[in-house]
């Protein structure tokens, strides 16, 4: 099954790039294959419930061929557990909404189809990847997509965003090449699941702290973490709509998994002894990028700052590993890994909002825009929902990561947790801002054209609704699955902790 789910839109890019020559078809296509891809990653998820209570921490829906590179002992080696299923459901549920909002799209549709396809092949395979190779290949592999997404099909100074996420990835992704490589010549495996064990006592080539650097600073860029984050707003502004609800809505969770299952998971005593650290970036990040959203007049670019916030709270979630008197507790790291996932389908659905309001008003400047919400009701009622989400409404999924966030970091971190829960006034300042101006407010004229979204449009927009408020409303749905999955590393840090 987890290869189906990783190949299907492979295969689907390549029926498009072999056999498909006529538009239409090429769309209906591409719908179709995300469409199964979600099915089957919510086959996966629900199977996971079925058997997560009762194998607690382990892989499931488990592939591994032992002599897929013998030579350098590189395994094909895929498996999910709580932390990985529910980031690989919202990819594809991300990657389905991406194609609807690419309905539009007239410009060498054959070749943009394809490559978004092929980046959710990529973004898929990092989340299920078992084997470090692999995982790297997958990895690299996204970059390649994403390049073409923007720098063809996107605008503005596309050619310069698409070439400044290319250096500061590869930069990072040099690091973790370093890391991998010296892991490797110290134990002798590739494999994530026998690598912290093997790592625990081993007389590694390079200091643990020096690797885990290396890891960490890979995953820092992606994220983003201030001081790497400032490839982000120029991307974001610059792609596509789909382009930008993939980037926002999983590209970012890579670097959070990554932290997690990695950096965290296989480096437990230097994740606790540079915790200090993590939470000084965390609430730079979380205040720099919320104060510097407040300035923004364009509706793009505000999302693209405030994403750098909310990853802030990623990052302090993952602060709170060093514990408190010796006890580590799960909450804060369930925090960050549910915010990975509210995140994603939240700002998620606020790009595709912007982007089709773009489409109808022609214009994503603020000072522009007013009374939008007369001309385009559904798009309005959804961009509140989701402007409520982002600010931690209660009931919607924004509340509860961000809540679970607090209540863990703020016994290890109690300054910290307050500086970084003052973020959360700020992002309701900018939120509320941003709706009063562009959708409420006398109707202009110049927008008397304007029409509403259609059926094809709405469709993303619903399923982006619905899972911010099912899981604002019924946390337990992902909070239970991700906790199977962060139990055993949970156990490595309170190893490392000691008595």
């Amino acid at each position: 099954m987890l290869s189906a789910i990783v190949f299907l839109p492979l295969a689907g890019a390549l029926v498009i790039a072999l056999l498909l020559r006529e538009e239409r078809r090429i769309r209906l296509w591409a719908a179709a294959v995300t469409v199964a891809e979600l099915a089957l990653a919510i086959a996966a998820f629900v199977l996971f419930r079925v058997e997560d209570y009762r194998r607690v921490g382990s892989m499931e829906l488990v592939e591994r061929y032992e002599s897929w590179i013998p030579p350098l002992s590189v395994q094909y080696h895929l498996g999910i557990d709580g932390l990985s299923v529910p980031l690989v459901l919202l990819t594809a549920l991300l990657g389905m909404c991406a194609v609807f909002a690419s309905w539009s799209v007239r410009v060498r549709v054959r070749e943009y189809f394809m490559w978004l396809l092929i980046l959710q092949t990529a973004v898929t395979g990092v989340f299920v990847s078992l084997d470090f190779i692999l995982f790297f290949i997958f990895w690299e592999l996204e970059l390649l997509p994403m390049y073409f997404l923007i720098s063809i099909w996107g605008s503005g100074r596309k050619d310069y965003s698409a070439m400044k996420f290319v250096i500061f990835t590869l930069s990072g992704s040099a690091f973790m090449l370093v890391g991998i490589l010296a892991l490797f010549f110290s134990v002798d495996t590739f494999s994530m699941v026998d690598l912290p064990s093997k790592i625990e006592g081993a007389r590694l080539i390079l200091p643990a702290g020096a690797i885990f650097a290396f890891l960490f600073a890979a995953f820092a860029v992606k994220l983003p973490v201030w001081p790497l984050h400032t490839w982000l707003p120029d991307a974001h502004t610059d792609a596509p709509t789909a382009v930008s609800v993939m980037l926002a809505g999983v590209l970012l969770k890579m670097g959070g998994y990554g932290m997690i299952r990695i950096a965290v998971g296989m480096f437990p005593k230097m994740a606790q002894d540079y915790a200090w650290l993590l939470a000084i970036l965390a609430v730079i990040s979380v205040l720099y990028g919320a104060i510097v959203t407040l300035r923004q007049t364009d509706l793009k670019r505000l999302i693209a700052f405030s994403s750098i916030s909310h990853m802030g709270y990623v990052l302090l979630g993952i602060s709170s590993v060093v514990g408190v008197k010796g006890a580590v507790s799960s909450v804060g790291l369930t925090g960050a890994a549910m915010q990975m996932f509210t995140h994603g389908t939240i700002t998620g659905l606020l790009f595709l909002l912007v982007g089709l309001v773009y489409d109808k008003a022609h214009t994503r400047h603020i000072p522009d825009m007013g009374g939008l919400a007369t001309r385009m009701p559904l798009i309005a009622t959804a961009m509140v929902v989701a402007g409520l989400a982002s600010l931690g409404l209660p009931s919607t999924a924004g509340f509860v990561s961000e809540v679970v966030v607090f209540l863990g970091t703020f016994p290890v971190w109690g300054w910290a947790t307050a500086l970084a829960v003052f973020g959360i006034v700020i992002t309701a300042g900018y939120i509320l801002w941003m709706l009063q101006r562009a959708l409420f407010g006398p109707p202009l004229q110049r927008f008397a054209q304007v029409g509403d979204a259609t059926l094809v449009e709405v469709l993303p927009i619903a399923a982006l609704v619905i899972a911010i408020m099912v899981v604002g409303i019924y946390p337990a749905i992902l909070t239970e699955v991700f906790k199977t999955g962060l139990e055993p590393i949970v156990n490595s840090l309170q190893t490392a902790a000691g008595p």
